[in-house]
């Protein structure tokens, strides 16, 4: 696609976009996402009071009961397995009286993967999180607003995405350590929304409510129904287990302590979809087919598969990883063997890899891959120990970027969030492997929510810069800057555009953003 296509695109769908969304009738329905495979959708909705009976899923003929996921009946979630593959299906929702309880709407159920496709459109982006109770101690916000967020979003949407990859930080409510004292235990946040109490239950008990006024605004509010025909995928990371990756004397906040992991797990349950299964993940890996979720659903885990084009392995770098010291891993060794297995298989055109904590790039926070953090002359590097840090967590690192790098005829693309930036480059050796052959891609596809004191070079005393023990190619330093990533597949090659806002900026230039850099890595051979 040219690029003037691609922009007029894009402003085609934002008048499109507005004038659907104001022509739609919500009701009382507070909140729609909803995630699909080739053959099942999953759907998560909110209303704006409890319902005591029993709602459905209307898919053309059929109707799929709702179950009930919190305690008063505010939330509830569709599963509407054996449906036709890549096709167009009209839902609607209808209380137990069968009366529509919002206006229909349309989604379309991903390709056969055995279907061969010759386009794909993703938008990817990362740290949407962010509260309007959350304040400075001037009163300014810490993070975009609400309606900025949303505008922004909506900007993304109007380039019409076939599916979308949130990648990790959905929620901003740490409860402990340094940063809780710009969060959760601000006297804003505690008088909008209380404490959780440690020793309760998350559901069912005084911890619902708080869990409530803390996600909520930060999810629900945000998409409310604008991402209704778009199947999305929620990917994890540290600050959905309302905790920053720390690590001292006193508290090591990763992997998460039960009570942020159910914190966590409750979160999913209520606002966003679990991972559907797909053929070639295995079912029994780590965080998948828990009992309290739909059947056979991954949390930790996943995979969006696009036909013969695309297939999309993304995984939670916090929720299974080790301090094993040499032997530590952020990725469970069942998952990084079905890593290897899908880089290696044959019978798709691209393989990409979508961790929530980035290769390419250090801040010198503790839960990195990498070793480096600021010395005592403040410059990033390796010549002050990394306290906490386990050294098995960069040669798993090594292991994955040297199986996407192998894959021969493909892309080893990377595309991951987490550092509040925006950037790309190649990675050309990282430790004793020399991946020049053929370089791995490694993108930053940019964050919505992240203001103020957000930034890296604000809380870290230092922006994203190259690790020492790669050599990375740096095509697009890091910036900061709020944003997104589009990209575009084709048999022949993945096109990344990249956006970006910045607050310097009038807010209605969000209306009207186009790319600021454009890259394409085609297929060998």
């Amino acid at each position: 696609m040219r690029r003037r296509d691609f922009l007029a695109q894009g402003a085609a769908g934002v008048l499109a976009a507005r004038d659907v969304q104001a022509a739609w009738e919500s009701g009382p329905v507070a909140h729609l996402l909803a995630t699909a495979s080739h053959q099942r959708i999953l759907l998560k909705a909110s209303f704006q009071s409890p319902l005591t009976r029993v709602p459905s899923l209307r898919i053309g003929k059929r109707s799929f009961s709702g179950i009930k996921s919190d305690s008063a009946g505010l939330f509830w979630q569709f599963d509407a397995p054996r449906l036709d593959a890549g096709r167009l299906h009209e839902l609607q929702l209808i209380d137990a009286a069968r009366k529509p309880l919002c206006a229909p709407w349309n989604l379309k159920t991903l390709p056969d993967p055995s279907e061969s496709i010759s386009r794909f459109r993703l938008l990817v982006y990362t740290c949407a999180g962010g509260h309007d109770a959350l304040l400075s101690p001037d009163g300014s916000l810490r993070f975009l607003s609400l309606a900025r967020r949303k505008r922004l979003l909506a900007r993304a949407l109007a380039f019409q995405p076939d599916a979308v990859i949130a990648n990790g930080d959905h929620v901003y409510w740490d409860l402990r350590r340094k940063i809780a004292s710009r969060m959760a235990t601000t006297p804003a946040a505690i008088a909008y929304a209380g404490e959780f109490d440690r020793r309760l239950p998350v559901l069912g008990s005084p911890n619902e409510r708080a869990l409530l006024r803390a996600a909520g605004p930060q999810i629900a509010d945000l998409y409310g129904t604008a991402f209704r025909e778009v199947p999305v995928f929620f990917l994890t990371d540290d600050h959905d287990y309302f905790e920053n990756d720390e690590a001292d004397d006193q508290l090591i906040t990763f992997p998460p302590e039960d009570f942020n992991l159910q914190l966590g797990r409750m979160t999913r349950r209520l606002y966003y979809p679990e991972f559907l299964p797909e053929p070639n993940r295995p079912l029994g890996l780590p965080g998948s087919a828990a009992l309290d979720r739909a059947p056979g659903t991954a949390e930790a885990y996943g995979t969006l598969r696009w036909g013969q084009l695309a297939e999309i392995l993304m995984y939670d770098c916090r929720r299974f990883m080790t301090l094993g010291g040499p032997g530590g891993v952020f990725v469970a060794p069942e998952a990084e063997q079905w890593l290897k297995d899908r880089m290696a298989a044959t019978g798709v055109a691209h393989v990409v890899n979508v961790p929530s904590t980035p290769p390419g790039w250090s801040a010198g926070k503790w839960g990195e891959w990498y070793p480096d953090m600021l010395d005592d002359r403040g410059k990033l590097g390796i010549n002050k120990p990394k306290p906490y840090w386990q050294a098995g967590w960069a040669a798993q690192h090594d292991r994955i970027l040297k199986a996407s790098s192998e894959m021969r005829g493909r892309v080893p693309l990377f595309v991951s969030g987490d550092l509040h930036a925006i950037g790309e480059g190649r990675i050309l050796r990282t430790g004793n492997h020399d991946l020049r052959v053929n370089p791995v891609v490694s993108i930053l596809a940019g964050p919505v929510g992240t203001a103020r004191d957000g930034w890296p070079s604000t809380l870290r005393g230092t922006p994203a810069l190259p690790p020492q023990r790669i050599e990375l190619d740096e095509r697009q330093k890091a910036i900061e800057e709020n944003g997104f990533t589009i990209l575009d597949f084709t048999p022949e090659k993945i096109m990344a555009r990249f956006f970006k806002w910045n607050v310097n900026m009038p807010e209605e230039a969000m209306d009207h953003l186009e790319p600021f850099r454009v890259s394409e890595f085609q297929r060998a051979g």
